[in-house]
């Protein structure tokens, strides 16, 4: 998927039997949904439309029009809500991005070599994770490999340069048993 289209929440299960689905929000103002038009699934072919949205425990509660039952719940549970990044505002400083904007991005060391490029950005509810499609192509065993989206891990991103630059030495660390581990 190119960058033009911004992942804004991803539908859940159904929550009810009335067609009320969770919905988790990646956007700063998870009322923005109720605004933005047209949201889309991830093809661009089906329009949705967020007529109530409530906050729940750790997502919320949302009706789209023409979902009126348990079962059209059911189907719509992962599509993701999408909007054109025109419809967006720009990141304020070069500190802000969106994930997107991150997709593409080649992966270079802190001694400037090449790891790989950025293929994904996953949200799994414990922080972002990043995966890198490695420079060697996954011929040192791994197709992709996945870094926490964190500063020590991942020190600069630098958007106009094209580049994020990876501390693997750290990642190591931080995915390392602690020294008291039993390992037998």
């Amino acid at each position: 998927m190119s960058n033009d289209r911004i992942l804004l929440a991803r539908i859940g299960a159904p929550h009810g039997v009335r067609g009320d689905v969770r919905l988790f929000v990646f956007a700063d103002d998870p009322d923005s949904l109720k605004r933005y038009k047209p949201l889309t699934d991830e093809t661009g072919k089906r329009v949705f439309k967020v007529k109530t949205l409530r906050p729940a425990k750790d997502h919320f509660v949302a009706r789209i029009e023409g979902v009126d039952t348990r079962e059209a719940a059911e189907a719509l549970t992962n599509t993701g809500l999408y909007v054109t990044r025109d419809l967006l505002p720009e990141p304020e400083d070069e500190d802000d991005f969106y994930h997107a904007d991150l997709i593409g991005l080649a992966a270079v060391t802190t001694e400037g070599a090449a790891f790989g490029k950025v293929v994904a950005v996953h949200d799994f509810g414990a922080g972002d994770i990043i995966e890198v499609a490695p420079e060697d192509g996954g011929k040192g065993g791994a197709k992709t490999l996945m870094l926490p989206f964190t500063r020590a891990v991942v020190p600069t991103v630098d958007i106009k340069g094209g580049r994020i630059v990876v501390d693997p030495a750290e990642w190591a660390r931080e995915e390392a048993p602690p020294p008291e581990a039993d390992r037998g």
